[in-house]
């Protein structure tokens, strides 16, 4: 059974960050010269995250996501998902991505033990996907999707952050895609977090108005479930088998419900995206911590979970980029 936390939350979910380096370098989460990656040193080897993985697994953790920035950038990625794929308990083993070395990677993932992806996607517009990232191409991408999907890493569920003024006139165009039955799309309120807090805050839209949007033009949205597990909130278009979902991190907080840790590349583990506040995994693991001293960890990570966020107050995390956390 999970680990509850102090709000009898079940703690059941696992994100690890792999890196904090990244082949793009969007607009909204880096400045064009990206930022100062962490040594080599700094980085958890793959043996501590297997290490880290067994011991939440050990106490209620069943899911575990691979994130960045960019997880497939790091070399023996597929080593890892093996290493991980192996653990009893872990039985949702998933990984969010920005797509472009997908179609590269998609089968060997497959076979290693991965479950699924997540693909970040801002826009269909090529012009505008090398403006946003600065550095990609749209198609390798789309590329990415179609591999993830014909290798069996499905549900592929496409991420788009909607930004005012960025791509939120693209809302209608993602939202016609799930009339297609293996797409589905769905929408996240922009986070201030350190660097871009006040760029991200101009740029909010809320879910609501997104909603709104999309019936105008598309008709009803009719309530959907899709496996996961996640905080989104699905809908399909009538007559259609995709998924529109709605994540609503700043309008709706889903903080009640929140069942996940997270694994910075650097070895803290991390209670709450939004707080930074965190516990060092990574000196113990090198001072050669037993299973059950990480174990104990993670337990005094889950009691110092948070009851809710605090952007409404004004209390913005500043520590580090959402690519050194993974999201």
């Amino acid at each position: 059974m999970p680990y509850l936390d102090n709000f009898d939350r079940p703690i059941s979910y696992l994100r690890v960050s792999v890196t904090d380096r990244c082949n793009l370098r969007c607009i909204y989460c880096m400045p064009p010269e990206g930022i100062p990656w962490r040594l080599h040193r700094e980085i958890l080897r793959y043996e501590e995250i297997e290490r880290v993985v067994r011991a939440a697994a050990s106490l209620g953790i069943s899911k575990v996501r691979l994130t960045g920035g960019e997880p497939l950038v790091r070399k023996g990625l597929v080593g890892l998902v093996s290493m991980i794929a192996r653990i009893p308990g872990i039985d949702d083993l998933a990984m969010t991505t920005n797509g472009i070395l997908l179609a590269r990677y998609a089968e060997e993932l497959k076979a290693a033990g991965l479950n699924r992806v997540n693909v970040s996607l801002d826009t269909l517009r090529p012009e505008r996907f090398r403006r946003i990232t600065r550095l990609g191409e749209l198609s390798d991408t789309l590329e990415g999707i179609a591999a993830g999907k014909d290798a069996g890493l499905v549900p592929v569920k496409v991420n788009t952050v909607v930004i005012r003024g960025l791509n939120d006139d693209e809302v209608v165009d993602f939202a016609r895609l799930t009339r297609a039955p293996d797409w589905h799309v769905r929408f996240i309120e922009v986070m201030p977090l350190g660097d871009n807090a006040d760029w991200a805050g101009n740029g909010y839209v809320p879910m609501g108005e997104v909603r709104e949007r999309i019936e105008r033009e598309l008709g009803e949205l009719i309530p959907a479930r899709l496996g996961g597990g996640g905080p989104a909130r699905y809908y399909r278009l009538l007559g259609t088998q995709g998924t529109i979902g709605f994540i609503t991190p700043i309008s709706e907080h889903f903080c009640y419900q929140c069942n996940r840790l997270r694994l910075t590349a650097d070895g803290k583990l991390r209670p709450c995206l939004l707080s930074d506040y965190e516990i060092n995994l990574r000196t113990p693991l090198r001072q050669g911590a037993t299973i059950e001293q990480i174990k104990c960890l993670i337990v005094e990570a889950v009691r110092a979970k948070p009851e809710r966020h605090h952007l409404s107050e004004q209390v913005i995390p500043q520590g580090r980029t959402m690519s050194e956390i993974g999201g």
